[in-house]
């Protein structure tokens, strides 16, 4: 085995938490994948040896994001989740993957209003444990002022997340609410249920299906849409197979023919209204969420 068939096996290695860090980043799973792959080549070009590798990849796949966080600013009509603070100790990649995947939609909907450093700071140091000092060279800052760009990302997330609605019958009528104004094709109805300033995001998977679903009442995605007004236009009259169900123990909706999950709305309530919701139609993830179907 050569030194570039050694050092893929080591990427593949280090594969699954990359993409975690990239999607925490990003907030697609599309664009993750890009990072992740962008982050390869630039690894399979380089010529120096590195002795801590696991840094070194977190390092060029934070450049890359943070590369196209900037991108995605300075387009703003090309559309594209509180965190416990780090315990001691680095935590195994399995574990972050897991943590990673562990927070809801809710967090990107603040992440999107953070400056791109502010958000790589905050997802690199709270969610990754990766030191201020390591972060500092991808942001171009010194440490102690990666930590301020990461302390006043924190304190956005914790307002937002104090604003979460935490009862679960509440979730349940506002999910139920929504799925009624939906299916009757009430748009006024559906208004009054969402936020002004919702988000919608689709994986690709879920993207693909609308495409090939035929029909009268067929809801046609894009990966991301915003505003109240688009997002009650997507559902009006649609969403007639989905029933509520628990998503990692989250109220939300599922669209199982046959009672076998293919698609999962996560949804995020705030202020009793929906502020954003994720469908998600990639087998893996939907076995993640561990979907309970309510009715």
């Amino acid at each position: 085995m050569d030194d570039s068939d050694v050092l893929a096996r080591r990427f593949e290695e280090h594969r699954g938490r990359l993409r975690a860090v990239a999607f925490r980043m990003l907030g697609s799973s599309g664009e993750a994948e890009d990072a992740v792959q962008e982050a390869w080549l630039r690894v399979a070009r380089a010529d120096d040896e590195v002795l801590n590798l696991a840094g070194w990849l977190t390092t060029i796949v934070g450049r890359v994001c943070l590369d196209m966080l900037r991108a995605r600013r300075a387009r703003p009509e090309q559309p594209t989740d509180e965190l416990p603070e780090s315990g001691e100790g680095t935590p195994s990649p399995e574990t972050e993957a897991v943590m990673a995947d562990s927070v809801g939609l809710a967090l990107f909907v603040v992440l999107d209003a953070l400056e791109p450093a502010e958000r790589l700071a905050f997802v690199l140091h709270d969610m990754f444990a990766v030191p201020f000092d390591e972060i500092a060279p991808i942001v171009q800052r010194s440490p102690a002022a990666s930590r301020q760009l990461a302390s006043r990302a924190r304190r956005r997330v914790r307002a937002a997340d104090a604003a979460a609605e935490p009862d679960p019958s509440r979730q349940r009528e506002v999910v139920a609410a929504f799925l009624g104004a939906a299916r009757d094709g009430d748009f006024e109805a559906l208004l009054s249920v969402l936020d002004p300033d919702i988000v919608l995001r689709a994986d690709a998977a879920a993207v693909s299906l609308s495409e090939r679903t035929r029909g009268e009442h067929a809801m046609r995605l894009s990966p991301e849409a915003r505003g109240a007004d688009t997002v009650a236009e997507t559902f009006a009259g649609r969403a007639r197979g989905a029933q509520p169900a628990l998503l990692a123990g989250a109220v939300g909706l599922a669209w199982a023919p046959r009672g076998k999950p293919r698609a999962v709305f996560a949804v995020t309530v705030r202020r009793g209204r929906i502020s954003a919701i994720e469908i998600i139609a990639d087998p893996e993830h939907i076995a993640e969420l561990d979907p309970v179907l309510l009715d």
